[in-house]
C-alpha cells in the first residue's frame, strides 16, 4: 500500500463512520471524493469492511436494547408478547420497504442516481424537509406510542434513502419528527432501523464479494473497518447527547451549503 492509499483509507473510513448516522448522507460523502477529487474506488471488500464497522458500532451502543428486543421478539414467536417484542416487529415492518425497493431498484439507482446533480438536489430538498419537520413537529410522542402505521411510514421514508444524498438517518428522523415524535425517540428508532438494513446491505455486498476476483488488501480493509467502528461509535454517542440541545438546524444548514457547493461544481464543470 502506498502513502496515498493509506490517506484514502483513513479519510473514507472516517467519512463512513461519521456520516452513517448523522442526517447528512454517508453515500453522498463517499461518492464525492471520486467525483470531485478523482480518487479511485477502494473496492467492494473495503465497502463491506466499513459497513461491518458501522454495524458493530450501532449494535454495541444499543447492545442492551438489542438484547432486550431480540429476546422479547423470540418469546413472541411462542405467543409471549410485550412492548419490547412489539418494537421488534415494528423494526422488521419498517425495514421491509427498503429491502423490497432495494431489490427492485438498486440497478436503476446505481446507474442514474450517482451524479453530482442528483446528490446536490436531494441534499437540499431533504435538508429543507428535515428543517421543516424539526420546526413544525409536535415532539410530544415517544417510542411506546409507535404503531404499525407509523413504523410503515418511517419505513417507506427509509426506502427513499436508496437515492444518494437523501440520508437514511435523515429521512427516517424527518418522518418520525413529522409524525410528532420527540427528537430522542426519532433518532433511536432510526438507529434501531439501521441495524437490519446495514446487515442486509453488508450481506448483499458480501455475496458480491465472494463472486468477485481479488478481494483487496486485508490490512487496508481491517484498518478501515476499525476506524469506521470507532468514529461511528463516537458519532452516535455525541449526536444523542447533544441532539436536544442543538436540534437539527446545524445539519440543515450544512446540507444547504453542501448542496449549493455541489450545484456550483456541476454548473462549472458539468
Amino acid at each position: 500500500m502506498t502513502f496515498s492509499d493509506w490517506i484514502h483509507t483513513i479519510l473514507l473510513a472516517l467519512i463512513q463512520g461519521l456520516t452513517e448516522f448523522l442526517p447528512i448522507s454517508s453515500s453522498a460523502h463517499l461518492i464525492l471524493p471520486s467525483q470531485l477529487l478523482g480518487w479511485p474506488d477502494q473496492g467492494l471488500a473495503f465497502d463491506v469492511g466499513v459497513h461491518v464497522g458501522t454495524l458493530v458500532a450501532v449494535v454495541f451502543y444499543f447492545r442492551q436494547d438489542v438484547y432486550r428486543i431480540l429476546t422479547a421478539w423470540l418469546r413472541s414467536l411462542r405467543g409471549q408478547h410485550d412492548n419490547d417484542s412489539r418494537l421488534g416487529w415494528l423494526v422488521i415492518l419498517g425495514t421491509l420497504p427498503a429491502v423490497v425497493c432495494g431489490l427492485l431498484f438498486k440497478d436503476a439507482v446505481d446507474e442514474y442516481g450517482r451524479s453530482i446533480l442528483v446528490i446536490a438536489s436531494t441534499t437540499i430538498l431533504f435538508g429543507v424537509l428535515l428543517g421543516w419537520s424539526d420546526l413544525r413537529g409536535r415532539r410530544d410522542r415517544s417510542l411506546p406510542s409507535l404503531g404499525v402505521k407509523g413504523a410503515l411510514l418511517i419505513g417507506l421514508a427509509q426506502a427513499v434513502a436508496l437515492i444518494p444524498g437523501t440520508s437514511r438517518s435523515g429521512i427516517t428522523i424527518t418522518a418520525a419528527l413529522a409524525l410528532g415524535f420527540d427528537r430522542q425517540s426519532a433518532a433511536r428508532f432510526s438507529f434501531l432501523l439501521s441495524i437490519p438494513i446495514i446487515t442486509a446491505a453488508g450481506l448483499l455486498k458480501g455475496l458480491d464479494l465472494l463472486e468477485a476476483e481479488g478481494n483487496g488488501h486485508w490490512l487496508m480493509i481491517g484498518s478501515g473497518a476499525i476506524l469506521a467502528l470507532l468514529s461511528a461509535l463516537a458519532c452516535i454517542t455525541l449526536f444523542l447527547k447533544w441532539l436536544d440541545r442543538i436540534g437539527m438546524m446545524p445539519f440543515v444548514i450544512y446540507r444547504l451549503l453542501l448542496g449549493a457547493l455541489l450545484f456550483g461544481v456541476w454548473f462549472t464543470y458539468g
